[in-house]
């Protein structure tokens, strides 16, 4: 049996479908991407990104939905202000994950 291997450009063209006004959450980014114990490789990745405006990593949040304090193009202050041009409501660096989740 082969397994899949976590591949980094595949998470990269999964942020681009993210709809406008929708975040999701490390372990549903590496479910969509095949194994959900992926999720501190989704974090990883997500840190590496080459560029934050053609993959939109900001729109990754953790399971609580929370801010990541480490964002990697400006830190949690520039990840809330994305999230708030996207049209997403940001309370106490926490999204409601039921309202905003894709």
């Amino acid at each position: 049996m082969i397994k899949a291997k976590f591949d980094k450009n595949k998470l990269y063209e999964l942020l681009t479908t993210i709809p406008r006004g929708k975040v999701i959450t490390y372990g549903r980014a590496a479910e969509m991407l095949g194994n959900k114990s992926w999720s501190r490789a989704v974090g990883n990745a997500l840190h590496k990104n080459p560029d934050g405006e053609k993959y939109p990593c900001y729109k990754v949040v953790n399971a609580k939905g929370e801010l990541s304090v480490a964002y990697a193009f400006g830190g949690i202050d520039e990840q809330r202000r994305r999230l708030l041009s996207d049209g997403i409501t940001v309370e106490n660096n926490k999204v409601d994950l039921k309202k905003y989740g894709y």
